[in-house]
């Protein structure tokens, strides 16, 4: 009997990248050069976010999703911050509704009025105050209902319930900088990397460290849930300075089960899962290539499909929520790769080839929608609810009944697990002074350059003056 090869059919074996016409990017957009590892643009099935670059404060663009083109110099933007803008997040169950967080030290919540915006917005509907330095990372719950996470300098992890406006829960077991945050489908699960190179599992209400890997030869920067199989991936660096993944069982944070090395480029991979498709795309910070996997329940788990290559750098990545997609194309992700030398943001549509134009229900199973599963108040209690399914069958129709309101509160303490975090808040950072001062230099210089205009017209005034005085019309 000869031998035969064993070949593993797959139905996403031939997906491909479609980048968008040039009529169909964003043109123009002053993309910001912060050197912050994160992907500064954010995507929902009304709008694309990106923040930009500013002087004095930071903001971030809002365009409705088919104002495609060139994006004019002084369309509006949302500038209320004081500092940088770190991370912006749309709230999966309201569409309007953005988190921004900055070096300012704050949590922003911003509403955004329908059509988009007419004119720049300062004024935020929440202003969430209760970190000491600047707030690196926001992520919103899963399938509860306004309930945001926030990471800080500060070390610590920091749960908003908005139906308040308050931190209700603090995580403090970090002891370095978090560089990311993951739950898992029913949120019930935080994982976090950290600079001080550990992969922790985290009981969010209570903040217990469930699990925790120490990662000597895999240093990890990111991570990422692999839905219901209980396993997560992260992305890093190996002992020999190459990038990296590494696959882990939830159960045992002991040893990964697999650890495969990428490249040896310096950028950070961002990795991002599809639980409907059970694909992991890998885009690498800097370079323009997207690796896309099968992830499977036995070994050897990782199944490599192919790549999308491109020679335009990317510095991040927003991605389209499923009920965003174009079924009838059979698209199953959709990038916005942020192209900062050219100011473009280039959608990129990962498709399966089918020849039929008929709904492929194999490729579209029933997927999280926009309803919440629980208030804050029912999470926060102990309840644990997976997500409320949708299909995306007929096309997205539905719109979410759900609608955020604002709290009225009066400025006070903020108390959690007893610390007051507004209470002996840490002397500001020497960068943090040097910057005020430049600031301060740069508003002394206008106010003097406005006062030496103002000058010179009034001498002009006092000669013109005396000039019609000394005329021969007046003697």
């Amino acid at each position: 009997m000869s031998w035969r090869p064993q070949y593993r059919s797959s139905k996403f074996r031939n997906v491909y990248g479609k980048v968008a016409n040039r009529e169909h990017c964003f043109d123009g957009v002053p993309i910001t050069k912060n050197v912050h590892d994160n992907h500064f643009c954010a995507v929902n099935a009304k709008f694309l976010a990106i923040v930009t670059e500013s002087a004095g404060g930071g903001s971030f663009l809002v365009i409705p999703l088919e104002q495609t083109g060139r994006i004019e110099p002084n369309y509006p933007k949302v500038c209320g911050h004081q500092g940088n803008v770190l991370d912006i997040k749309w709230n999966p169950f309201i569409e309007n509704i953005i988190a921004s967080c900055s070096e300012d030290t704050s949590v922003r919540i911003w509403e955004i009025p329908e059509g988009g915006l007419k004119r720049n917005m300062t004024e935020a509907v929440l202003e969430l105050y209760g970190h000491s330095r600047r707030v690196g990372l926001v992520e919103w719950h899963p399938t509860a209902n306004n309930v945001l996470f926030s990471a800080g300098y500060d070390y610590k992890v920091l749960i908003w319930n908005l139906d308040i406006g308050e931190p209700v829960k603090m995580i403090d077991c970090h002891t370095d900088v978090i560089l990311c945050m993951s739950f898992n489908t029913d949120g019930s699960l935080l994982s976090t990397t950290c600079k001080d190179k550990k992969l922790r599992l985290i009981e969010p209400r209570s903040g217990k460290v469930l699990q925790e890997a120490s990662c000597k030869n895999h240093r990890v920067n990111r991570v990422v849930f692999l839905g219901n199989v209980k396993r997560l991936l992260t992305t890093g660096v190996s002992r020999w300075n190459t990038r990296q993944i590494a696959l882990w069982d939830q159960e045992d944070l002991a040893m990964p089960l697999v650890e495969e090395e990428i490249d040896g480029l310096s950028g950070l991979l961002f990795p991002f899962y599809d639980a409907d498709t059970h694909m992991l795309y890998l885009a690498g910070k800097g370079d323009g290539n997207i690796r896309y996997y099968e992830i499977g329940t036995e070994k050897p788990y990782l199944n490599y499909l192919m790549e999308f290559r491109s020679p335009a750098p990317q510095k991040g990545l927003g991605v389209m929520p499923k009920h965003g997609l174009d079924v009838s194309a059979c698209e199953v992700f959709r990038f916005y790769k942020l192209v900062t030398l050219k100011g473009l943001i280039e959608p990129i549509s990962m498709i399966v080839p089918r020849r039929s134009e008929t709904y492929q229900e194999d490729i579209y199973p029933m997927t999280p929608g926009t309803e919440p599963a629980l208030t804050p108040d029912e999470w926060l209690s102990g309840m644990n609810r997976d997500p409320i399914l949708m299909s995306l069958k007929e096309g997205y129709k539905k719109t979410s009944k759900v609608v955020f309101k604002a709290p009225i509160r009066e400025k006070k303490s903020v108390v959690v697990n007893g610390i007051d975090l507004l209470e002996n808040v840490p002397p500001r950072t020497e960068n943090e002074l040097l910057r005020m001062f430049f600031r301060q230099q740069d508003e002394i210089r206008r106010l003097k350059e406005e006062l030496s205009q103002k000058d010179i017209r009034i001498r002009q005034l006092q000669l013109e003056l005396k000039n019609l005085r000394n005329s021969p019309k007046n003697n």
